[in-house]
């Protein structure tokens, strides 16, 4: 199974700050985005994954902005595990107009029990994972 994935994103005025470029943070919500997309290709969606006890949560994030976007801009948003533990998750990321890098984050996700907060092993699904 690979573990690669990617979508595209169309910036809205929303999306934008006063100076008219992408703000910030919803580059992150971007990201954020493509990894739930990534979670309903394997056939998981976070409201399955709460039902049955368990809560994915960024643990670390480390992100890199290269290059602005701006209204109207069309990106593409890309998530690929890069390692798997007992309950954390390394993602890769990138948001791309064409070809041209505009952000790269390293996120780090925890797999939390729902009724202590406390770590807990990975679905099965999510278990089975192999990286690429």
């Amino acid at each position: 199974m690979s573990n690669g994935f990617s979508m595209p994103v169309r910036v809205y005025m929303e999306d934008t700050d006063a100076g008219g470029i992408v703000y910030y943070v919803n580059y992150l919500k971007f990201m954020e985005r493509a990894r739930s997309e990534w979670l309903r290709k394997l056939g998981l969606n976070q409201q399955m994954l709460l039902d049955e006890g368990t809560q994915l949560v960024v643990y670390r994030l480390a992100c890199h902005y290269a290059k602005p976007a701006g209204l109207d801009d069309e990106l593409t948003v890309s998530a690929s595990v890069e390692s798997i533990g007992r309950c954390r998750m390394t993602f890769g990321q990138q948001v791309r107009r064409n070809k041209e890098l505009l952000c790269a984050a390293t996120v780090e996700i925890a797999c939390l029990s729902v009724e202590t907060m406390k770590p807990k092993k990975w679905p099965t699904l999510l278990n089975a994972l192999e990286i690429d």
